[in-house]
């Protein structure tokens, strides 16, 4: 359940990135599609979490260490761009344009999830 709901959050936090940053979009009206492609990139971003960012930070230690963990923002950045180009190959209406839109982005969708994820409780 707790990964069901921490899927809705990124969903969430998505979509506010789509409102507030020129340079992610959604390209659908249909608002049961807009719902559908919002949790499946989640999903999606949720995968490359999993899997990717570990080994980024184990990798690029010493670079988080160097620059006081603002290397994060810039990994963040390339991972929501990822993101777009898998949600691209699979045919999903969500876009990021470039660099700094995915900046932007990141910064957005972390700083959302954080705040959702505040009201959600930890226990099992």
């Amino acid at each position: 359940m707790k990964i069901l709901i921490r899927v809705v959050i990124t969903a969430v936090a998505l979509w506010v990135a789509t409102v507030f940053v020129k340079g992610i979009s959604l390209d659908t009206t249909d608002t049961a599609k807009k719902i559908w492609t919002l949790l499946a990139v989640a999903v999606i971003v949720g995968v490359i979490n999993a899997f990717l960012k570990p080994v980024i930070k184990t990798l690029g230690c010493a670079f988080y260490v160097f620059t006081l963990g603002l290397v994060a923002l810039i990994v963040n950045a390339l991972l929501l761009e990822l993101a777009s180009v898998i949600a691209d190959k699979l045919d999903l209406p969500f876009h990021v344009s470039s660099f700094w839109p995915a900046f932007w982005g990141a910064i957005i969708v972390g700083v959302v999830s954080w705040l959702l994820n505040m009201f959600v409780s930890d226990d099992d």
